[in-house]
């Protein structure tokens, strides 16, 4: 038996609700999330390249004009690579077999790996079409997105989804439903692992302030590239340990698969989410690598001291 946990702050999903005709229009936390978090995202892309110090003598790779621009590509981006990302890597037997329900994104179900890559081919595109710098763009995304993690974790705790294992920590909660409560062994309330908190921290705040510092601190818009491997690479890592607390993705689970690995051998394994972030990692150090070989090359001799 668990001792009892924290109880959950249930907000509801919505901020505000109402009827009109006998339709429901809501405004949800969730969507108030990706809203503020592109806002706040935009910001800090216009406030970077407002400071031509910051970046190599070529200057920033968009003017104001292009990043509003390109803010509706990444837009569309993270809404169809979230969903198919999810369509694909979660739950593509049952969307096969109901193909109409993958447009129904108000009934949840987005993908992080998903939107990430969708977002990779706009940014992709959007420099094709603009001859700008990809890895420049990529500098400025990675700043720009942590926010919007921040923000979407706090709203999937709100909305009661992506909570954690059962646990006995001190600062489990214990979130409510059926799905949530149904803990094999355990008599009582079940309280678990507030993993969208973990990530939030991680993900959003911690690497957020990290990239911030190495822009602004420490010249690494100077390197183009470094700061989008930071963020991969960070991302990577902090999934990966993430991971290891969050509940498993029901669909793999089986009798002797209980922790739910996508890919496992024995007791070994890797998540599906872990399976994706690793790959992030491994492209993440050889960005940072290759940027700062490349500052090597290019950086002007230093004069012997007289």
């Amino acid at each position: 038996m668990l001792p009892a946990g924290l109880p959950f702050p249930d907000i509801g999903t919505d901020l505000i609700s109402f009827d009109i005709g006998g339709v429901t229009f809501a405004l949800r936390w969730y969507a108030l999330a990706y809203i503020f978090g592109i806002l706040i995202g935009w910001r800090i892309c216009l406030s970077a390249i407002s400071r031509p110090a910051l970046w190599t003598s070529v200057g920033p790779p968009l003017d104001r004009t292009q990043i509003e621009d390109l803010l509706t590509w990444i837009i569309i981006g993270v809404i169809a690579g979230g969903r198919l990302g999810f369509v694909l890597f979660y739950q593509p037997a049952y969307y096969l077999a109901n193909p109409l329900e993958i447009l129904m994104v108000w009934q949840g179900g987005m993908s992080f790996h998903g939107g990430f890559a969708g977002v990779v081919i706009a940014a992709l595109l959007f420099c094709l079409r603009q001859n700008a710098s990809l890895l420049s763009t990529g500098d400025l995304l990675a700043l720009a997105t942590p926010p919007g993690l921040f923000l979407g974790r706090l709203a999937n705790f709100t909305n009661n989804e992506l909570w954690g294992r059962p646990t006995d920590v001190p600062w489990a909660v214990i979130f409510p439903g059926e799905v949530a409560q149904a803990c094999p062994g355990v008599s009582g309330l079940c309280a678990r692992h507030p993993s969208q908190l973990y990530e939030a921290v991680l993900e959003g705040l911690i690497l957020g302030i990290l990239l911030i510092y190495l822009a602004w601190g420490r010249g690494w818009l100077k390197m183009p590239g470094a700061l989008a491997g930071v963020f991969l690479t960070g991302y990577g890592l902090a999934r990966n340990f993430v991971e290891m607390f969050r509940q498993p993705d029901q669909q793999f689970v089986t009798a002797d698969n209980p922790i739910g690995h996508a890919l496992h051998f024995g007791e070994w394994g890797l998540t599906m989410g872990q399976l994706l972030s690793m790959p992030m990692v491994l492209v993440g150090l050889a960005l940072i690598v290759l940027a700062r070989q490349e500052r090597g090359r290019t950086a002007p001799p230093r004069r012997a001291a007289m």
